[in-house]
């Protein structure tokens, strides 16, 4: 397969994009489950912020897993490989609104960190499509990081 990237870079592509992609799903099944277990005053606006997260996630889950797919990579596809490899923590009963955004803040952290990585490799490597991907996502969630720190006060 012949795209125009380096050949010898996309093995550390696709490797990057699935570590990428395990952080994703355990991000997304953490705002899953902070969008339904979230009490409180202040419910109903972080239910629905959770929910507006969490679908946005799950479009970047395909975006990713297809762009691995796109440099002839199988996706990691599997909880097990997912929580193998995720740097971000699995939350469980977390209900309270501080310790919810934090937690969505600190997965964000560990995405940017995984995006701006690939980012620079994709440069080097000559790999538009991915670098296209990661800048968008990294404008994308440094503005949320934004948001969700000022929400914190």
């Amino acid at each position: 397969m012949n795209i125009g990237i380096q050949p010898e870079a996309v093995p550390a592509l696709a490797q990057g994009l699935n570590r990428l992609l395990a952080n994703y799903m355990v991000f997304y099944q953490n705002t899953r489950s902070l969008h339904w277990n979230i009490r409180g005053d202040k419910f109903f606006e972080l239910h629905l912020k959770f929910e507006e997260l969490y679908n946005d996630l799950l479009l970047k889950v395909d975006e990713v897993a297809e762009r691995i797919l796109t440099l002839g990579h199988t996706p990691l596809h599997t909880f097990e490989d997912y929580l193998q490899v995720a740097e971000i923590e699995v939350v469980k009963n977390v209900s309270d609104a501080t310790p919810a955004v934090k937690a969505v803040v600190e997965g964000l952290g560990v995405l940017l960190r995984q995006q701006r990585a690939l980012l620079d490799l994709s440069s080097e490597s000559g790999d538009e499509g991915t670098n296209a991907l990661m800048s968008d996502y990294i404008r994308e969630q440094e503005k949320l990081v934004w948001m969700y720190r000022a929400w914190l006060g």
